[in-house]
């Protein structure tokens, strides 16, 4: 039925350099999208546009810091002339931290609520506009968190970040439904992604293991279903506004 054909479409994936993002760009190319890989460290970038051309996708590297407009607006420009349009969009980035809450500073709230959140508004802006003046309709993911809601203990300002995405999310599926744009999040588990790693203690990995029914962390590859899976319009045309949880059970567990 080739529900998950994406021959034809572009995919731009912000922070598509990042673990949890090159496995969603790895997928996206091998179902046929072009996938326009966006991030900061081009060296990053260079392997997530191997990984996706060794399944046999097409990709290209775009930098930019997803927390610009002006940058945004310059590689919507540059990934035009390469592709022709955008249909996809991935929001991914994402940064961490365990400040206590006492402890935390302006600057570093501000830098996690630019990445985490400000990037999401900017980049669908931006791409958002470009798809409703195609006028073919498109698809918006953004990356939330189980963190998202109940918040998580730690990582106070991460959580507030997410819970931020979750509106914006679905806010955007009420404002774009009528120019054919789905607008949808996953909200992952926990997974080896480098933002978790330095934070994730003997003792917080425990308490999580604990909370998580299937008593593992995720893998990358993972998140691939979902992420295919609210990319095609064939396959799930009618869904826009909802979550999508790949956590392991951990948003069903209460103690």
């Amino acid at each position: 039925m080739d529900l998950f054909d994406l021959s034809g479409k572009t995919a731009v994936i912000i922070g598509g350099n990042s673990t949890l993002g090159t496995a969603m760009g790895e997928v996206l190319g091998a179902y046929g999208a072009k996938v326009a890989v966006v991030g900061r460290n081009a060296e990053n970038s260079v392997a997530a546009k191997s990984r996706i051309q060794n399944v046999g996708g097409e990709a290209e590297v775009f930098t930019a810091d997803a927390t610009s407009n002006e940058d945004l607006e310059r590689i919507l420009s540059e990934i035009v002339s390469w592709s022709g349009g955008v249909d996809i969009l991935f929001n991914c980035p994402g940064k961490n931290s365990a400040t206590p809450f006492f402890e935390i500073t302006e600057e570093e709230w501000d830098s996690i609520m630019d990445v985490n959140l400000k990037s999401v508004m900017l980049a669908c802006q931006v791409f958002g506009k470009q798809m409703i003046d195609q006028g073919k309709g498109g698809s918006i993911v953004n990356i939330s968190s189980v963190s998202s809601g109940p918040p998580l203990s730690r990582v106070f300002t991460y959580s507030a970040s997410k819970a931020g995405v979750n509106s914006v999310t679905q806010f955007l599926a009420r404002e774009l439904a009528p120019h054919r744009i789905r607008v949808n999040g996953i909200i992952p588990g926990f997974f080896p992604a480098e933002q978790n790693k330095k934070i994730l203690s003997e003792e917080r990995i425990k308490s999580i293991m604990g909370h998580t029914p299937m008593n593992r962390f995720g893998t990358p590859e993972e998140l691939q279903g979902a992420a295919i899976y609210l990319a095609s319009e064939k396959a799930s045309g009618f869904v826009t506004g909802t979550f999508l949880r790949v956590d392991g059970g951990f948003g069903a567990m209460t103690i």
